[in-house]
């Protein structure tokens, strides 16, 4: 049976434990992977704390080579590291390359680092006074990224963590490590020097190791939130800068002049594509009037009925099974509760099987109508392909739904009115805000990040913000004496004088 390791400087692990990585098309398992220990973590710090002077040093432009090397070869092997993810995750092709695609469209960002980091200037602050600043690495830091997005958010964190001269250990979800290895074997072919990005395979005990080590300086987590909290609190507490992103319970509001058809169009996928398992999946629909909701319903029914449930390597399936049997069952068991509170289950999606591969993770579409906002189904997040119907009689109870609900991360509008969408996206209290966008992911080179239970920390992931939290700033207040009276001459023998010489243009590639 495949045996998949850890990506880092020297041998492979010693601890001797390992886990299962499961194809979740049949419910068979595929490999093993190794589950790390405290002495694989200091090996992998040792190496990274050798390695990340030299890098940090290296110049802007140099690292920024390394980053285009990376994106080119990552898009040569696009087609191999899809069906890699798709066979461990079971989202489907289409939804596999979007994975990596969005995660290099941050390696995108990243081969701009050096004019990012080009720092600030002033001349004259006081007299014959000049202050400037600059943005140095952190040093060591450390990712640690959940099982539904495998390729992108360690992209994310490693592309923008390694641009700005930190060494980067990634400690992926033993759930689906591949391709987050072979991303780290692709770095290294790109040019990265050894030491500076490497994967470190693990459990709980792994990610403890991470958040006591002394020698890490900052943190990225993406996960539930009660992990994140976790996360969050025994990081800070160990004297490290933490950003920890968590759960969501993303709505969509739904005004009446919406386009029902494009809205229902864009719920298929937001809610039901990559089997519900994204934190910016819209699993909450909010329309705002009885009219509007008995016509959305209406409207959603053929499409959840025409959604189609298939193995990961089928182009025609919507989507694929969930990550695990243990996910199938906290799915289901979420269905049924909200059955038992109350809520109306127009279509069931429990005991879904694919011919041929009965054993498969697989979990139909099921679509909630009358959910209140007191039931726990609704409370809390679900991650699953389960659509839930909360009616709100007015525009005000639309706003108020998702800025009362724990989570912030996300929310969209539907509307043709630029007036209630412009108030909408002021008066919400969430982080993330899409008008006519289901899943409003910003771009790479904007920031991503929640609001409330769905990040803890102060620093949002990609873009400047991203920038921000893996370099720490330097200011230098500099004053010159007049030195004119010993300026150096030409030399006595009517060679160059030193000032000539400072003004050779030096070699910068």
């Amino acid at each position: 049976m495949r045996v998949i390791d850890h990506h880092i400087v020297g041998t492979g692990g010693a601890g001797g434990r390992s886990s299962d990585v499961f194809d979740p098309n049949t419910g068979k398992v595929q490999a093993r992977v190794t589950l790390g220990t405290q002495a694989d973590l200091d090996r992998a710090v040792a190496a990274a704390q050798a390695a990340q002077p030299g890098w940090a040093a290296t110049n802007p432009q140099r690292r920024a080579r390394v980053m285009f090397a990376f994106k080119a070869l990552v898009e040569a092997n696009m087609d191999e590291l899809a069906h890699l993810l798709s066979s461990e995750h079971g989202k489907v092709i289409a939804d596999a390359k979007g994975d990596i695609q969005r995660g290099l469209e941050v390696v995108e960002f990243a081969c701009g680092i050096p004019h990012v980091l080009k720092g600030e200037y002033t001349q004259g602050a006081g007299p014959g006074i000049d202050v400037y600043s600059t943005r140095q690495p952190i040093g060591i830091g450390a990712g640690i990224t959940p099982f539904n997005f495998p390729a992108m958010i360690p992209l994310w964190m490693g592309a923008v963590a390694t641009a700005c001269g930190n060494a980067f250990i990634l400690k992926p979800s033993e759930r689906d490590p591949s391709v987050p290895v072979r991303l780290a074997e692709l770095m290294r072919e790109a040019g990265m020097p050894e030491g500076i990005f490497q994967v470190v395979n693990g459990d709980k005990e792994m990610v403890d190791a991470i958040l006591d080590h002394p020698a890490i300086g900052a943190i990225s987590f993406v996960g539930s939130s009660d992990i994140a909290h976790y996360v969050y609190n025994r990081g800070v507490a160990a004297g490290k800068r933490v950003q920890a992103m968590g759960g969501a319970k993303n709505h969509g509001i739904v005004m009446p002049d919406a386009d029902l058809d494009q809205v229902v169009a864009d719920l298929s996928g937001a809610a039901f594509g990559s089997a519900g398992e994204r934190c910016m999946a819209l699993p909450v629909v909010v329309p705002v009037g009885e009219k509007t909701a008995v016509a959305l319903r209406e409207k959603l029914l053929p499409a959840i009925e025409a959604l189609r449930v298939g193995v990961s390597t089928d182009a025609e399936a919507h989507y694929g099974p969930v990550i695990n049997a243990a996910h199938k069952a906290r799915v289901e068991q979420w269905i049924q509760t909200g059955v038992d509170e109350g809520a109306e289950l127009v279509v069931d999606g429990r005991g879904f099987k694919l011919q041929g591969h009965e054993d498969g993770f697989f979990v139909g579409p099921s679509l909630f109508d009358h959910v209140t906002p007191d039931m726990q189904s609704y409370k809390e997040e679900i991650f699953g392909p389960v659509l839930q119907i909360v009616r709100a009689k007015d525009f005000d109870e639309a706003v108020r739904l998702p800025s009362q609900h724990q989570y912030g991360n996300g929310v969209a509008i539907f509307t043709r009115n630029g007036h209630a969408a412009r108030e909408f996206a002021a008066r919400v209290n969430v982080g993330m805000v899409g008008i006519n966008v289901p899943i409003p992911v910003p771009v790479a080179y904007h920031t991503f990040g929640g609001w409330k239970r769905s990040a803890f920390g102060d620093t949002n992931q990609h873009g400047m913000e991203g920038v921000k939290f893996w370099t720490k700033v330097k200011t230098i207040t500099q004053r010159w004496p007049d030195g004119s009276a010993d300026l150096p001459r030409g030399s006595e023998d009517g060679g160059p004088s030193r000032i000539q010489d400072a003004f050779v243009i030096p070699t910068m590639g």
